[in-house]
């Protein structure tokens, strides 16, 4: 399915927030090697991995199909999709 750039940007704003969510749950918990996790601990960090983990590949494999379609560099666009879902204001002029 071709995906437009405001599409690729939303999908890496997603991307990103799932990452947020595992950065939390780690820092919530402690580093598993000094405390151990709870398996209620390890179940949260493990779905919210895992779905970060599916929205990345969702975003990569856009990326490559949008840039492909496009006929612009592959790294090109992921630059701008990130600095877009990112820094907002920098894309828009502000």
């Amino acid at each position: 399915m071709a995906h437009t750039f405001e599409e690729l940007v939303q999908m890496q704003y997603v991307a990103d927030e799932a990452h947020t969510t595992v950065e939390q749950l780690q820092d919530q918990y402690g580093p598993p090697t000094r405390t151990a996790w709870t398996d209620d601990q390890q179940a949260s960090w493990s779905t919210a991995w895992r779905a970060w983990r599916d929205l990345a590949a969702d975003v990569q494999a856009a990326v490559t199909e949008h840039a492909k379609e496009q006929g612009i560099p592959r790294h090109q666009v992921e630059a701008d999709v990130k600095k877009s879902a990112r820094h907002p204001e920098l894309v828009a002029g502000g």
